[in-house]
């Protein structure tokens, strides 16, 4: 199965050096030839009622115009796997910074909240801007992600301002416990049933592996406690940063 090349994000640079253009198509390539291989992985705790697993987040919310033009993508989606998980717009959003990875058992009553948003404000730049392209797909064997390209480094110099303050505190953090996060990508579709009509789901992420969802300015960032998943249900605003 051929897949199409990304073509140049113009204006936005790479993340500490890296080719995050590079980094996202061989993602892409290599997670969407497993899909392919009936090789991908369901997500088994997406409808489970027994999931218990919170944390708190510092994330980014995407414009309006961006989501609507994501919506419109997911609904072509839908309509060949409709059994998949599609972020509704109210979820979508970038992660900063897992500040606390969800894990079973957290309970927000057992930290000093006013710490943790002092020190994430001691993080944050002052009257920088910040703007973000949503360009392309990227993968994993189980979800889907729109492709996020930064003009400047300031995202990755919050995320390490982040670090240090963190690590030179006494609060509970999992910063980078996962995983050291370096891009601006946002996940859209999460696998949770046996692709019915494969062939077709995978033409039209190709089809749609280059497509611009557009731009948008950061104005604000938020913290807020929250399930794996960023639900609206689940999702509480703890505070909201202006930048």
């Amino acid at each position: 199965m051929a897949f199409s090349k990304q073509s140049s994000v113009n204006g936005f640079s790479n993340f500490n050096g890296m080719d995050l253009k590079a980094h996202y198509r061989k993602l892409y390539v290599e997670s969407l030839e497993m899909i392919f291989a009936d090789r991908y992985e369901l997500d088994t705790l997406l409808d489970s009622k027994d999931d218990r697993r919170f944390g708190i987040t510092l994330i980014i919310r995407p414009s309006d115009e961006v989501k609507e033009a994501i919506q419109s993508f997911l609904e072509a989606l839908k309509k060949v796997e409709p059994y998949q998980y599609y972020y509704p717009s109210s979820d979508i959003h970038i992660t900063v910074m897992s500040i606390i990875s969800c894990y079973e058992g957290f309970n927000l009553e057992t930290i000093d909240l006013p710490k943790y948003i002092e020190l994430i404000n001691k993080c944050l730049p002052k009257e920088q801007s910040l703007k973000i392209q949503f360009k392309g797909l990227t993968a994993s064997n189980s979800c889907i992600m729109v492709q996020g390209f930064v003009e400047n480094k300031l995202l990755n110099e919050i995320r390490n301002n982040l670090r240090v303050e963190f690590n030179a505190s006494n609060l509970e953090q999992s910063l980078d416990k996962r995983y050291a996060i370096q891009t601006a990508h946002s996940t859209v579709v999460r696998f949770r049933k046996q692709f019915e009509q494969k062939d077709r789901f995978l033409k039209l992420i190709d089809y749609f592996s280059d497509y611009n969802f557009g731009s948008f300015e950061v104005k604000n960032l938020e913290l807020v406690y929250n399930d794996w998943y960023q639900r609206k249900t689940f999702v509480k605003k703890l505070h909201q940063f202006e930048i």
